[in-house]
């Protein structure tokens, strides 16, 4: 029998500032692909084609306003902002432990401050758009995407090599 991994603590880093007490949830970025349908003559069925990444963000929630991040609104660059999440995963039938980290650059979407009530905490939830992902796992990089750079690393295999090449972007 076994046991999946569970997440037993987490932290977010904003620029480097730890949000320790201060972070509530993160919603990490869901990795998807954009196919498109074809079916071309001789065949039965169609098949989806991958047309690549799609648009990815990073949702997150503080227990109260953030000054230094009301501060990061409007950033310019489109990766101008770096945020960090560290999660440690347990597996309880094992004891056995992971770390993973994801590490994203971006700008802030949107900041919502909501509903503020006297003697309620409020919460402070931000949207980031993403420009770069990074995933490690125990310190193993496992995916990377760099939407500017047109990279694209899973497992170690850089699935967007060839396609850099042919167009002379090394």
């Amino acid at each position: 029998m076994a046991l999946p991994r569970k997440l037993k603590n987490l932290m977010l880093f904003n620029a480097g500032r730890a949000y320790i007490g201060e972070v509530a949830s993160v919603t990490l970025p869901k990795l998807t692909r954009k196919f498109d349908e074809w079916r071309g003559g001789g065949m039965d069925s169609p098949v989806k084609i991958d047309m690549g990444g799609e648009a990815m963000d990073l949702e997150w929630m503080c227990g109260g306003p953030m000054r230094d991040v009301l501060r990061q609104y409007g950033t310019i660059g489109v990766a101008d902002v770096q945020l960090r999440f560290a999660g440690y995963y347990q597996n309880d039938d094992t004891g056995d432990g992971d770390a993973i980290e994801i590490i994203v650059r971006g700008r802030h979407e949107e900041i919502d401050m909501g509903e503020q009530k006297p003697g309620d905490g409020g919460d402070f939830k931000v949207k980031t758009t993403i420009a770069y992902y990074k995933l490690t796992w125990n310190g193993v990089t496992e995916i990377e995407i760099d939407a500017l750079g047109m990279v694209l690393i899973v497992g170690g295999v850089d699935r967007l090599a060839q396609q850099r090449a042919a167009l002379g972007i090394f």
